[in-house]
């Protein structure tokens, strides 16, 4: 998890344990001699409700932890909850193994209102310490309160692997040119001028169904798709108004062109694994990559502007291959992406590949590089 969604996530328990531990310590003693007594009980739940803020449900179970009580709320009682087993329930688990007799659980799926929610449990234990009862405080995150600052995401480089059935069928694709393709030059010239002078401050390319999405700063809340005939018609701009450069982006704007020329030569680097789709967010400065073997990657634009081609799919990009090279390379990649992994640890640990027999020694080796730089996209971001 990001650290500083941890961070906040951390700093909103500690709250709530500061703030409900010590009234359900005292709740529990006066629960204690009471337990016999379901009336009682629910009588002191509800005076005790009014000075616990945002709390939903008080309830109390036996040492079994069967419901002993109805279910308190701000409104009244559920009877229905009466004599519920709650020893399932994730709040549950643990408890007794406890350091302190006071557990602040996880989030979890409440299973009546199907909501997240949190549930306090404090022990009730006799006067010689053995484990009496249970006092249960639920809360549905709806109703608790949040820090004020929204979670801003940790800007670094990641990666996300997507279908297997897709990755497994690689070497059975290719690319198709599409419309966008044909025209890509003047697309992503319009892009740009979109994204630095009419307030598109997030724009993405679909290359194979010819569309881009755009965000705007005049309604960030929707999105727009752009079709092929309005990415080719530069009047387009007419209907977004001119806008000052974003006082929020961290992407200058003389970086956007270089920026959508690395992702126009992603696009064509390679026949086998090229871009299906780009995109730019000039707030928070990331890159986002869907390639053709279903993986993702979402990139700080610094750093996707450091990497050349070379990074992506080795030096010569797999265009100046002669014509028996690209023969062996195909042949080789028919046989599935587990095949050709065993082949490069094989080569990698001196064994002889079958694959690679009556080829020269420079052939050999160049076909090897060849597939280390096309298997090696799986891998980009992980180390």
């Amino acid at each position: 998890m990001d650290p500083e969604l941890q961070r906040q996530i951390t700093q909103q328990r500690t709250i709530i344990n500061e703030t409900l531990r010590p009234q359900t310590v005292k709740l529990a003693i006066r629960c204690r001699p009471l337990l016999g007594d379901r009336e009682a009980l629910e009588h002191v739940l509800q005076k005790a409700m009014l000075s616990l803020p945002y709390c939903k449900y008080l309830y109390v179970l036996d040492a079994e932890c069967r419901q002993i009580t109805s279910n308190i709320t701000r409104n009244g009682t559920q009877p229905d909850q009466y004599g519920r087993d709650r020893s399932g329930r994730p709040y549950m688990h643990g408890i007794n193994d406890a350091e302190l007799d006071f557990s602040l659980s996880t989030a979890y799926i409440s299973r009546n209102k199907r909501r997240p929610s949190l549930t306090a449990v404090q022990l009730i234990r006799t006067r010689e310490g053995e484990i009496a009862g249970y006092l249960g405080v639920d809360y549905d995150l709806r109703e608790l309160p949040h820090v004020e600052r929204l979670h801003d995401a940790e800007k670094r480089w990641t990666q996300a692997k997507g279908d297997p059935s897709i990755r497994g069928n690689l070497f059975n694709q290719s690319r198709v040119d599409s419309l966008l393709d044909s025209r890509v030059d003047e697309i992503i010239a319009l892009l740009v001028e979109l994204m630095s002078c009419h307030g598109v401050f997030h724009g993405k390319l679909h290359f194979a169904s010819s569309r881009a999405t755009i965000w705007t700063m005049d309604d960030p809340y929707s999105y727009r798709i752009l079709d092929f005939e309005s990415l080719t018609d530069p009047n387009i701009c007419l209907a977004y108004p001119q806008r000052e450069y974003p006082a929020r982006a961290t992407v200058p704007v003389g970086k956007i062109a270089a920026i959508f020329a690395i992702i126009r030569a992603l696009r064509f680097a390679d026949e086998t694994i090229y871009l299906r789709a780009g995109s730019l967010n000039l707030c928070n400065g990331m890159v986002s990559l869907n390639f053709s073997c279903d993986g993702s990657h979402y990139i700080p634009y610094d750093e996707f502007l450091a990497k050349d081609l070379e990074f992506w799919f080795g030096g010569d990009s797999g265009q100046t291959r002669t014509a028996s090279i690209e023969a062996d390379v195909e042949r080789i990649c028919d046989l599935g992406c587990t095949r050709v992994n065993e082949i490069i640890a094989r080569s990698r640990d001196g064994q002889p590949v079958p694959e690679l027999a009556g080829l020269s020694a420079a052939d050999s080796g160049e076909v090897l590089d060849r597939l280390k730089d096309i298997m090696a996209i799986y891998d980009i971001g992980e180390n």
